[in-house]
């Protein structure tokens, strides 16, 4: 069991029936009265986040999640396959196990696959990816008063908001939590 006490960002556990992870919390202490524990949780099977307000030293159940690396390698129709980098095996997926992470893929990059008694319940991928820039409109010097920004479509097919001097055929890193683009490659 885990208290409100023990909770921080990232930790793991059994919320309402649901695996839930924390992505923010906050202890506040009421002038009169208990204090209350403030959490923003991410249900790891559905991606949702919720906020969520309960007393201090409430105790929930700890959920111990798998994490393993797989390799994408390849699209057939609605399903992803990827390979166990331990084991070797070939593991499919679907677009909603997936979730935003489909935005992403490109051959042989390495994901982490979270899984909890066997059932896989999210894919994570890296926090940065390079990719190419399949269009881009040309953009003209002079055309803003400041930086200015133009939309660009890449290998996958996400469309991401890049500079003015991001041409067709240039290599971007782009950040999978916001979708933004960071810098050119």
């Amino acid at each position: 069991m885990i208290s409100t006490g023990d909770l921080k960002k990232g930790i793991t556990f059994e919320f309402e029936g649901q695996p839930c992870s924390v992505l923010e919390w906050q202890h506040v202490k009421m002038g009169r009265g208990g204090a209350i524990v403030r959490l923003k949780l991410r249900n790891l099977r559905t991606g949702a986040t919720f906020d969520r307000t309960c007393d201090a030293g409430d105790k929930f159940k700890r959920v111990d999640l798998d994490r393993s690396t797989v390799t994408y390698q390849y699209q057939e129709g609605d399903q992803y396959h990827v390979m166990d980098m331990s084991s070797y095996e070939d593991i499919v997926l679907t677009s909603e196990q997936l979730g935003d992470t489909k935005n992403y893929l490109i051959d042989n990059l390495e994901l982490d696959l979270i899984s909890l008694n066997g059932e896989t319940i999210s894919v994570e991928p890296p926090e940065k990816i390079v990719l190419r820039v399949e269009y881009a409109e040309p953009g003209f010097k002079g055309d803003t008063a400041t930086g200015g920004t133009k939309p660009a479509t890449t290998e996958t097919g996400l469309v991401v908001q890049v500079p003015l001097f991001v041409s067709t055929g240039d290599m971007i890193r782009v950040s999978t939590t916001t979708g933004a683009y960071v810098e050119r490659a």
